[in-house]
């Protein structure tokens, strides 16, 4: 088991990862090389102290090389779902559990918010993951709204299993190209049904559905760590970056505005260092 489970690859991942090194902690850091969007489309920088004028791939390129000299390893998986276990989280990543005493939430904030009824039919039709969920939807038909190209082998394995599969993506250069998936190039209004999720609805028409897959990057907060505080699509935080639920912390964009690197690589340092006094006090 893993002393603290880090969550995403931004300026507070980073930061809190940098920190968690430099404390000798045991951690396991999900995310991307790429690190962020965010940082990589950067025009410049012109607030960040000791990098004036940076642009964002250069920012990128200063914190990997950071994070390598460190000797810091970054796992490539998508964090699924996290569950409060027996005094510690179960992190799921697809099929795969991994478990730590504590997490910290570097997640960012959602580019592509919840369409009406996407949240209230959470496990009830709509679902985050296509491994999870897709043997449920075996020769049925289901949508699916896609927000980034890294997730496309995705798309194809729920393809391998859908009868049909209408896809929104909602970025450019899509290569999908199968017998069974239809593209539809509008984001859907809205998620209906009764019990369950029955149908999308568009502008100028409805399409009935067994289920629903929204496959992004980051998911809601709430709908990640069931129990979790949040206000206005951000985690609720005090000043030691804890969040309502023990052994939980949360730093940067995902703990609200302003979303500046700065502001984000301070409370990812200040999170590593709480997750530690925490663990120090075993609790």
């Amino acid at each position: 088991m893993y002393d603290v489970a880090l969550i995403g690859t931004g300026a507070a991942g980073v930061s809190a990862a940098l920190t968690l090194k430099a404390l000798n902690k045991n951690f396991i850091w999900f995310g991307s090389r790429s690190l962020s969007s965010k940082i990589s489309s950067a025009e410049k920088i012109r607030n960040y102290p000791g990098l004036p004028f940076i642009s964002g791939g250069e920012m990128r390129e200063v914190f990997l090389r950071q994070v390598d000299e460190m000797d810091i390893e970054i796992t490539p998986k998508n964090v699924t779902g996290l569950y409060q276990m027996d005094g510690h989280y179960g992190i799921l990543c697809n099929k795969e559990m991994f478990e730590a005493k504590t997490v910290i939430l570097c997640t960012g904030v959602e580019s592509v918010k919840p369409i009406p009824g996407e949240l209230e039919f959470v496990g009830r039709g709509v679902s985050y993951c296509a491994t999870c969920d897709g043997f449920l939807y075996k020769n049925k038909t289901i949508a699916v709204e896609c927000t980034s190209k890294e997730l496309e082998h995705e798309i194809e394995y729920l393809a391998s299993l859908a009868a049909k599969v209408w896809l929104m993506p909602m970025y450019k250069d899509v290569e999908i190209s199968l017998e069974n998936v239809e593209i539809i190039k509008e984001k859907p209004l809205e998620i209906r049904g009764g019990q369950k999720a029955e149908k999308l609805v568009f502008s100028d028409r409805e399409i009935e559905v067994d289920g629903v897959f929204m496959l992004k990057q980051a998911i809601t907060p709430s709908v990640l760590l069931n129990g979790l505080d949040t206000a206005d699509g951000h985690i609720v935080v005090d000043r030691s970056c804890a969040s309502n639920l023990k052994g939980c912390y949360a730093a940067g964009d995902c703990t609200g505005r302003p979303y500046q690197y700065a502001k984000a690589v301070g409370e990812g340092n200040i999170a590593a260092h709480s997750a530690a006094e925490y663990l120090a006090n075993g609790k």
